[in-house]
This record gives C-alpha cells, structure tokens and sequence, in this order.
C-alpha cells in the first residue's frame, strides 16, 4: 500500500528542528560528548586569541561568539538533527508505505576506526565493527529495501510477515521513483527500526491509524454493499 501524503502532514511527521528522539540520537555517547566539549573549548581559546590580538571593542560580539562557542556541547545535536532532516524535507514529495517483513538478518557493519600504540612503540590501527540488524521489506508491487539499525535484544521478537510502515521519499510527483526511505515502524509489536529517527513517531503513529481505519472502511464498503429492500404488497 502506498498513499501519498500532503506536504502538510509530511512536515509535520518530520520537523525542521529536531525531536527530543534526535537530539538524544546525535547526543551520543561518552566520548561523542567529550569530543563536543574538546571542539567548545578550543573555540572559546580561538576567539580569546582573537580578541587579544584586535585589541579592545566590539565586547558585545565577543560575548555572543564566546556564549555560542562554550555551549557548543549541548546546541550541537540539535544543529546536526536538524541538518539530518532537512535532507529528508528537501524532497518535495512524500508518501505513506505499509507492506511486509520479508527477511531478519545479523551483520557486522565497519563504523569506524581508532588509532592506538602497542607495547613496542608501533602504530596500530584497530576497526570497530557493529552488529546490526538488517530488516529486508517489501509489497505486493514489487518495492524491497533492506533498513538498518542498532542491535537490540528488543528486535528478537520481530519475524518475517510481520507488517511494516514507513515514509517513502520522491521527486516524482507519482512515489514513481523512490530515493529515500526513512526508518521503519512495526505496529504489531510497536517497535521502530532505522538508523536515525527520522519521523515524529506520535504524528507517524496517529497518520497510520487514521489510514488504516480509511482502508478498512473502504474495503468493508466494497464487500459489503448496503441494499435497501422494499417490501411487496
């Protein structure tokens, strides 16, 4: 199934700034922290130095520079998420998608590298691997991707039938071509599996309710003719 949906409720599931969902995304971890304060505290030095070598004047720019750079570490998920969606808002048309699980598979994702000494002085480079999920789901017309995320104990449950939803994204005004896909709801289990989270998951949860009671009203229409039956005298 594929609806296409107005701009409206397309901007709506996914917003210019970012959801507390994607904040907590590009939040990261420890060290994703520690590099955000590195990055401010080298800024605040910067333009220490700068003004020093410019001299006096102009304190009420400096202090804005300064405000903005030392809080680097906490506005900067929000600057990244936003960037994030607006590479899925710059296509101009959007559409609803339900189909299936087709496949659940395990793989180990190259999603980095750290450089470290050995024992003998020697530069090591060590490559971090993730396991990862990998959901493959399509429809009746054809249409199969495969959605990527994470690993969680939570995914065990998800199985190939299952019923998958998402937002697909196309510069054709028919959904002809698709480009782009967002991360994947499945109702039956109430889980969301995608590499970043892409929709507002209340909106996207709301949409697909009122879809799918469309669908059924529709379908229970076409099945179920009502006649009126009149009586013979």
């Amino acid at each position: 199934m594929l609806l296409p949906l107005t701009r409206q409720t397309f901007e709506e599931i996914i917003p210019a700034i970012a959801t507390g969902a994607q904040y907590a995304h590009y939040w990261g971890k420890s060290k994703d922290l520690l590099r955000r304060l590195f990055i401010s505290l080298v800024a605040l030095t910067s333009f220490w130095l700068i003004g020093k070598l410019l001299g006096s004047g102009g304190e009420t720019v400096k202090l804005i520079f300064d405000i903005i750079a030392g809080l680097y570490w906490l506005w900067g998920p929000v600057y990244w998420a936003s960037l994030r969606n607006r590479s899925y808002r710059r296509f101009p048309y959007s559409g609803f998608w339900q189909g299936r699980v087709l496949d659940v598979f395990i793989t180990e994702e190259f999603v980095g590298e750290e450089q470290t000494v050995n024992k003998r002085g020697e530069l090591v480079i060590i490559e971090n691997l993730e396991r990862r999920i990998n959901l493959e789901v399509g429809d009746r017309q054809g249409f199969v991707t495969i959605v990527q995320a994470p690993i969680r104990r939570i995914y065990k449950v998800i199985k190939p039938g299952d019923i998958a939803q998402m937002l697909i994204l196309s510069k054709q005004p028919d959904l002809s071509l698709i480009d782009k896909v967002t991360d994947v709801y499945l109702p039956q289990n109430n889980l969301w599996v995608g590499e970043y989270p892409a929709l507002r998951r209340d909106i996207f949860s709301q949409v697909s309710n009122d879809l799918s009671s469309k669908q059924t009203n529709q379908s229970s229409q076409k099945r179920y003719p009502s006649k009126i039956r009149r009586r013979k005298r």
